[in-house]
């Protein structure tokens, strides 16, 4: 890996912990993403030469807000801190001088960030935006396909929350013990989200994909330890061990994507799947099923099943159903009809998914679906279009690859 891949990662890992730490001191949003950029900056010129220090987010902290002082200095006392080319060396500098900065574990600044982002002055869909956008660093077009809108309505989306903040005076303080419980759906919502961007990465993007998916579910695990005993948190952490248990096995050795009736079983990771079965039977018990739980069931029985053949598509067939009721949304639908195609055939499955059209024009999977169902239904032409259209919505080579693959065994057949 080169130096930059190495730093790019890093500085994507330590974002959480160090904007956190910078918004704790600056107590603005503005302020504490471009102390964090400014500090980035610094570390791309310094880093390759100097070497990386031990701990990029102390690092990152104290040079972010050694930047961001001179305006405030005038109006503050602010304790001196040590020159930046001081916290380079391979030493603990950094750890030392977080240790003094900030008294808090960075556990608390996370969810601190998390649950400000999250707060109900905000709609829920700016709060969402805003979360991925200031809590992981998710860009403006990754949380615009999460969303599937544009890009610019996502930019003016996120514009307006962090002014809304601003202007509303948010206070940057740990909420309490009812105002996290009223914000906990949102976080939560924001935490599925980045999880999913990561697990869409493919390819050239597999270190991404790590740092997302990684960050997602530390920070569902530091939600359970605010919700013990909140049947949906539990959920949602045994839904994000279960599906990215499944990583090693979902591409091959060229970066192409492998369907999961087709997966080596035995790529998947026993301990995470061990973990997250533990969890969603543990949620189960509390009689209380919610989103989450649901779809951690359904990875539980892809998880459990030895084989595909042997896997239960019929309940998984009843789980979505029984998700749609509790939470309608077409790509729900969608994933239906993948197991109504294992239960009820391709019929029925495309009878699930030509309504789904306009609502999901611009989604990439329902093409590819749709343009699948058709070529088992003979019907190449239909087939053709469908998979041209999911080529030109495609997120990544892998998926380009995955859909080419369809377009030239649909000519072989016209060939023979």
């Amino acid at each position: 890996m080169s130096d930059l891949a190495w730093i790019d990662g890093a500085l994507a890992a330590a974002r959480p912990k160090a904007v956190a730490a910078l918004l704790r001191y600056f107590r603005d949003l503005d302020t504490a993403e471009e102390a964090f950029q400014e500090a980035c900056l610094r570390a791309l010129r310094k880093w390759p030469e100097q070497g990386p220090p031990r701990d990029p987010a102390a690092w990152l902290i104290l040079v972010g807000r050694n930047s961001g002082v001179d305006a405030a200095r005038r109006a503050k006392r602010l304790t001196p801190i040590e020159d930046e080319a001081a916290l380079s060396d391979l030493g603990d500098a950094e750890a030392e001088a977080a240790e003094r900065l900030d008294g808090e574990r960075y556990r608390d600044d996370i969810l601190r960030l998390m649950f400000v982002c999250c707060h109900p002055d905000l709609p829920a869909t700016q709060q969402i935006a805003l979360a991925l956008r200031i809590v992981s660093g998710l860009t403006v077009q990754q949380i615009a396909r999460a969303f599937l809108v544009g890009d610019r309505a996502m930019e003016q989306r996120i514009t307006r929350a962090k002014a809304r903040v601003a202007q509303a005076g948010v206070p940057f303080e740990t909420p309490g013990a009812v105002e996290r419980a009223e914000r906990l759906g949102v976080v939560m919502k924001m935490v599925y989200l980045v999880f999913n961007e990561g697990y869409s990465a493919s390819g050239a993007e597999a270190r991404q994909r790590e740092i997302l998916c990684g960050e997602a579910i530390r920070l569902a695990r530091l939600l359970l330890r605010l919700f013990p005993v909140e049947p949906e948190v539990m959920g949602l952490l045994a839904l994000l061990l279960l599906q990215h248990a499944r990583s090693a096995a979902r591409l091959d050795a060229d970066g192409q994507v492998v369907l999961l009736e087709d997966q080596d079983r035995g790529l998947w990771n026993g301990k995470a799947i061990t973990e997250g079965l533990a969890l969603i039977d543990k949620a189960m018990r509390h009689r209380r099923p919610g989103p989450y739980q649901i779809q951690a069931a359904i990875a539980a029985l892809h998880a459990r099943a030895a084989t595909p053949e042997a896997t239960d598509w019929a309940q998984i067939a009843l789980l979505y159903r029984r998700l749609e009721e509790i939470e309608p949304s077409p790509v729900i639908t969608l994933n239906r009809a993948v197991a109504v195609l294992k239960v009820d055939g391709v019929e029925a499955a495309l009878a699930l998914v030509e309504p789904l059209r306009e609502r999901l024009g611009g989604y990439f999977y329902l093409h590819g679906l749709r343009g699948a169902l058709l070529e088992r239904l003979g019907r190449r032409e239909e087939a053709r279009e469908a998979f041209q259209r999911a080529i030109a919505l495609a997120g990544s080579a892998a998926e380009v690859a995955h859909i080419r693959r369809h377009l030239d065994r649909l000519a072989q057949a016209e060939e023979a």
